[in-house]
């Protein structure tokens, strides 16, 4: 890339290329769904035996190839547009300057330097100081006898000044060329480095392999892009900012931002559900075949995670299930609703706690919560919804004692909260934000953040240990629209305040367990404050408390054993299960909330 080469460069041309890839990705992706949806489907319904068998096998082949080409046009779409777009502005730099250069009869050669005449008058000959020769960017000046040439030192230079009136304007329009070819020599570097990336094999065969390759292409592509990216898509702004955005675009563009940059269309708040659900479909599918055959327990628990989720997106559900985030950062991100967020009149979002990232437990466990809340909200009004957010990294081990994690995720949350407001379709839905365990104390965490939670109507506190403030009404939703349950077996809504414990532990060891107690007491008097606060089942903090079956027993176990995340407190773990032996009654009462029928809680009175 050098200044004649940007001359002749035709940003639209790279914008035309990236048209035909389009055309050739949108085509490949009608033949992937005509295979699996009509073909297929065609073909199991009326043939059987070995024959019918390897002709579906060589369909399924046959698929895999148009969804891999599909995907890699659309990242080339992707790249060709992004360096379209960005190679104009030093493209109109160099022309602008070019033109000046036109304008004032100066040559630039094809070097980049720029040959300027005679001008001005040497007071001691009378005659013309002569022309001369410059580099931008403080090159050497040259193509001057008259004591003016001076080998090292730059134009710029306070020090030395050229008397030459062309000389000043000359190194102006040299600089100015320099500094265009160098931009566009970083941009076109970025481009052509991912676009030689986007190559397939000769002999194409779509494994897992194949798909990994895929997912470095897609970070090559999104790596390279990342200012056009930054200038295109309005990720610093809000969620209804990039709703405005989203809905301003034309279906090619929706399209291929889809195609070439999954990963963030799939997790970007603003986004209407079924787009971020059809993005990380894809997104899903890249992920895990990055992380196959990766070593390290992590990975291996990742990987579980997303297998789990992509086999219950695979096997279908009623409601439907909507994959609205996913991730590998931290301990893994995922976000899942059921039923659809932005066509429901009710929709929750619930922040599970201690112990919980992407691994097979969150997709065999967690996950069904959200189900269970949708199925029985959906009984008392069916446009209802329910969403898990595992949106931040949760605590796994005694770090669940500080408010660390809480206050990171707050943020996070509140995005994603604001962006179910944005994208719901109904003038006034009802909105109801979850906490459970330690997820009661990032969802308190999000009260206090300024604007408090996004369209939230109510909240509902599960096992919670405390959510940092001591009174129901400082959640920013009016008391009696909190709603709080505690088994009486969940030792977790009765741990000791910090201060109890503090004290307790070293009565301990001055006076035994006696000692202990009384320390603890008197450090911290009363039996309404938990570890994060005021309790918020206690007749203090002032909420609605909700009947829940008690759970079963539990030994009293040591303080330390109830932050331990291997510690399996049952009574802490059931609360919005229906099934037999957990706790059906609530969760009855906490679908009746998210349905907005708060008329069919069961109420209990506070402690």
């Amino acid at each position: 890339m050098d200044h004649l080469t940007l001359k002749a460069l035709t940003p639209s041309e790279y914008t035309e290329a990236a048209d035909g890839y389009r055309a050739i990705s949108a085509s490949a992706d009608a033949a992937m769904d005509r295979i699996d949806k009509q073909i297929t489907a065609a073909m199991r319904k009326a043939n059987e035996g070995e024959a019918a068998d390897a002709a579906l096998k060589q369909l399924r082949k046959l698929s895999e190839n148009f969804h891999y080409t599909h995907v890699e046009c659309g990242l080339i779409t992707g790249a060709l547009d992004g360096f379209s777009s960005e190679i104009t502005a030093p493209k109109r730099r160099l022309t602008e300057a070019l033109d000046d250069a036109a304008a004032l009869a100066y040559t630039v050669n094809e070097d980049g330097t720029v040959t300027y005449p005679a001008g001005g008058k040497n007071e001691l000959t009378g005659e013309s100081i002569p022309g001369g020769k410059v580099m931008g960017n403080n090159g050497l000046i040259t193509g001057n006898d008259t004591g003016f040439q001076a080998p090292g030192l730059m134009p710029n230079n306070p020090q030395f000044k050229n008397p030459n009136p062309h000389h000043a304007k000359a190194v102006d329009i040299a600089d100015r060329i320099a500094h265009a070819v160098r931009e566009a020599q970083e941009i076109d570097g970025r481009y052509s480095k991912a676009l030689n990336k986007l190559k397939a094999a000769p002999g194409l065969n779509v494994d897992t392999k194949t798909w990994a390759d895929v997912a470095s292409d897609v970070d090559a592509v999104s790596s390279a892009a990342s200012k056009y990216l930054q200038d295109h898509i309005p990720l610093a702004k809000s969620p209804a900012d990039r709703k405005e955005w989203w809905d301003s675009l034309s279906n090619e563009e929706r399209e291929e931002y889809k195609a070439a940059f999954p990963e963030i269309i799939g997790n970007l708040d603003g986004i209407p559900s079924t787009v971020r659900d059809e993005a990380n479909r894809e997104n899903i599918h890249l992920l895990i075949a990055q992380l196959e055959g990766q070593p390290g327990e992590a990975s291996k628990e990742k990987l579980e995670g997303l297998k789990g989720i992509q086999a219950k997106l695979n096997a279908g559900s009623q409601p439907p299930m909507f994959l609205l985030g996913i991730g590998l950062e931290g301990n893994g991100r995922a976000i899942v609703a059921y039923g659809n967020p932005d066509t429901s009149k009710n929709v929750s979002a619930y922040v599970p706690g201690l112990g919980t990232k992407l691994d097979s437990g969150f997709a065999d466990g967690t996950v069904k919560r959200a189900f269970y809340t949708a199925q029985g909200a959906q009984k008392f009004d069916p446009s209802s919804s329910a969403i898990v957010w595992l949106g931040y990294d949760a605590p796994q081990s005694l770090d669940v004692m500080t408010t660390v994690d809480a206050e990171r995720g707050a943020p996070a949350y509140n995005s994603f909260m604001s962006g179910i407001s944005a994208t719901n379709e109904n003038a006034d839905p009802h909105v109801t934000a979850i906490g459970h365990s330690y997820g009661s104390r990032l969802v308190g965490a999000a009260t206090q953040e300024a604007g408090g939670i996004a369209g939230a109507d109510d909240i509902v506190l599960v096992g919670s240990p405390g959510v940092g403030v001591d009174r129901a009404e400082d959640l920013g939703v009016g008391k009696e629209h909190v709603w709080v349950g505690a088994a009486e077996n969940d030792i977790v809504t009765k741990l000791p305040s910090s201060k109890e414990a503090t004290a307790g532990t070293m009565g301990f060891f001055g006076g035994g367990p006696l000692g202990a107690y009384l320390a603890g007491d008197l450090a911290d008097q009363g039996d309404d404050d938990v570890w994060f606060g005021k309790d918020p089942a206690s007749k203090a903090f002032g909420a609605n408390r909700f009947q829940t079956l008690p759970g079963p027993e539990l030994a009293q176990p040591s303080f330390p054993e109830v932050w331990n995340s291997t510690l399996d407190i049952e009574a802490h773990s059931n609360y919005f299960s229906p099934e037999e032996g957990k706790d059906k009654v609530s969760a009855r009462n906490i679908a009746a909330i998210v349905a907005g029928q708060p008329g069919y809680v069961v109420r209990e009175t506070p402690r």
